[in-house]
């Protein structure tokens, strides 16, 4: 013992430690990754502080499924993956992260800060570098003692509008150094406030909005994904179409947002593809959180009139009327912007919608009876039944994520009638393979009392097909389907339309017994070649609480519609 004329030392604390204290003190109580060396310092603390780790079976995964449980559950992501091939590896996550507007914080470790240009291991890249163009932020961290200070920085960028990917990178000796116990509690004190007002637009621009749209004929709602991030926007959202009973469409992410929306839900966006002529067509549309592009047509007017008159709300500026002309641009938080509308339409009377919302169902059908009368075969499955099926068995207790660029294209023809908790297919980046770990992450997210299903191609899950692995050592019980044409579907169908069907090449996946990879790591297999096999599969494994793989065998040749739209085509010409 020190004699009482020596200060007794302080305990001291290193940086895995300070990350760790600094995530849990912002809320963090679930992180995925893949241990290595330069971050272990990292994993101690989680085992000490008992932070869950959800570990993948590749850095990939690990980064897709911080998506995943930030789309899932509205709220931060975080992925923790080591220096050098474990950074490279979550490069696509942090792409897909940033042109999707994802909130993840992206944790990396990297070689120490005495080996810079030694041509030491994992060391000879610069990874804040390769990270700042597809990151809202991305910085190294050389002082232990700034850890709390840089991590609930990085936290605030991500969660601030336009949300998006941030990243940390860690050198090794200073996640291994460290600091007195009594300083680091001080530092931890520091900046911890995270953002929580959203911006709201002003008080005119909220008034005019509501008169626009009072004063349609034909006016609609179109949800992106920043309303379904948005703390207050899904209730926001429902209150307003209670008050207006205008009927409200959404991109894919957005679904989650207008589910309860009652008599006013009609879908999808590309529910509009059917609307005919000026009599039709919406004549006002509000755009929340949503942006002109691949999910609205382009600009074309095939989905957003171009004779419409648009009101559109965004946290990011540079969205405002790109692709098509705006009345009405508003630069704010779309749930913060709802909230103001709902507000504001409480001062106005509003006419009775029933005959336009009954008429936007019908012309929504339509659609539907179109692609359902021109899926004829029967053997193999045609993808549009089984797709129907698949969704039959879904409702508002699932989260649904999609997979494959055929897969994804003919659930979405049908996935609005099930109204999913979530529908999280690929973003802007357009990549494969990602669904495997997005499911992995919304299976994660605690206490909503929901399923996880993954419908996913054959060529998609081949990506992360090890990640089964994870799923039972993990207890997260995910239903995969993979919906097999033993083909890389779309690339196969773009050989077939410009090269012709006498050079199909290298687009071929005649193996794969996807059930049995799934048996040999601990999940359930179940194998169908009917609409009654898929059925009872489907049935057996939503009722029991394990992860499983449904291996259905379909038919390649249909092409989904919006493949069609895609390639200049309109299958809904008459």
């Amino acid at each position: 013992m020190p004699s009482p004329s020596e200060p007794e030392e302080s305990a001291m604390v290193n940086g895995g430690e300070l990350v760790v204290r600094t995530l849990q003190a912002a809320g963090v109580t679930t992180l995925f990754g893949l241990h290595g060396a330069h971050t272990d310092t990292v994993f101690q603390a989680c085992r000490d502080h008992e932070l869950r780790v959800v570990d993948t079976r590749h850095e990939a995964s690990a980064g897709h499924a911080a998506e995943g449980y930030a789309r899932a559950g509205r709220r931060l992501g975080v992925a923790l993956v080591t220096a050098g091939g474990g950074f490279t590896n979550v490069v696509t996550s942090l792409a897909n992260a940033w042109l999707d507007r994802t909130p993840v914080l992206y944790l990396t470790g990297s070689g120490p800060l005495d080996g810079d240009e030694t041509n030491t291991l994992q060391a000879g890249i610069d990874q804040v570098a390769v990270a700042a163009p597809i990151t809202k932020w991305a910085h190294r961290v050389t002082r232990t003692d700034q850890i709390p200070r840089l991590v609930a920085q990085a936290i605030r960028i991500a969660l601030t509008g336009p949300r998006g990917p941030v990243l940390l990178d860690i050198p090794w000796d200073v996640l291994t150094a460290e600091v007195e116990d009594d300083v680091a509690s001080d530092l931890l004190s520091l900046g911890l406030n995270l953002p929580r007002a959203e911006t709201r637009p002003a008080p005119e621009e909220a008034g005019e909005a509501v008169r626009m749209l009072a004063a349609a004929s034909r006016p609609v709602v179109v949800a992106g994904s920043e309303l379904q991030r948005s703390p207050s926007g899904v209730a926001a959202l429902r209150r307003l179409t209670e008050m207006t009973g205008i009927p409200v469409f959404a991109d894919f992410e957005g679904m989650a947002a207008i589910a309860e929306t009652g008599e006013s839900y009609a879908g999808l966006v590309q529910g509009l593809q059917t609307f005919g002529g000026q009599d039709e067509a919406p004549d006002v549309v509000l755009m929340l959180g949503a942006r002109f592009g691949l999910n609205t047509g382009h600009g074309t007017g095939a989905l957003v009139p171009l004779t419409a008159r648009v009101i559109q709300v965004d946290p990011d500026g540079r969205e405002l009327g790109r692709l098509q002309q705006v009345a009405l641009p508003i630069h704010a938080d779309a749930g913060g912007a709802c909230a103001a509308l709902v507000e504001a339409a409480a001062e106005l009377p509003w006419p009775d919608r029933a005959a336009w919302r009954a008429r936007v169902r019908e012309l929504v059908d339509r659609r539907r009876t179109v692609v359902a009368e021109a899926a004829h075969e029967d053997q193999p499955i045609h993808p549009f039944h089984a797709a129907e099926a698949i969704a039959g068995r879904l409702g508002p207790e699932h989260v649904v994520v999609a997979d494959g660029a055929l897969t994804y294209l003919w659930l979405s023809e049908v996935i609005s009638r099930s109204r999913p908790a979530a529908f999280l297919c690929h973003g802007y980046l357009g990549s494969m393979g990602v669904g495997t770990g997005t499911a992995l992450g919304a299976a994660a997210v605690a206490g909503e009392g929901r399923r996880t299903v993954l419908v996913t191609g054959d060529g998609a899950i081949g990506y992360a097909i090890a990640e089964f692995d994870t799923m039972v050592r993990h207890r997260l019980p995910v239903v995969v389907v993979v919906v097999n044409n033993r083909s890389w579907g779309g690339t196969l169908h773009y050989q077939m339309l410009l090269a012709g069907p006498d050079r199909i090449t290298n687009t071929r996946l005649e193996n794969g017994a996807y059930e049995q990879v799934a048996e040999a790591f601990g999940a359930e297999g179940y194998y169908a070649t009917s609409l009654d096999e898929l059925d009872k599969a489907l049935e057996r494994a939503l009722a029991r609480d394990v992860p499983a793989c449904i291996n259905v065998v379909v038919g390649v040749e249909p092409v989904p519609p919006e493949e069609q739209i895609l390639i200049g085509r309109d299958p809904f010409a008459s």
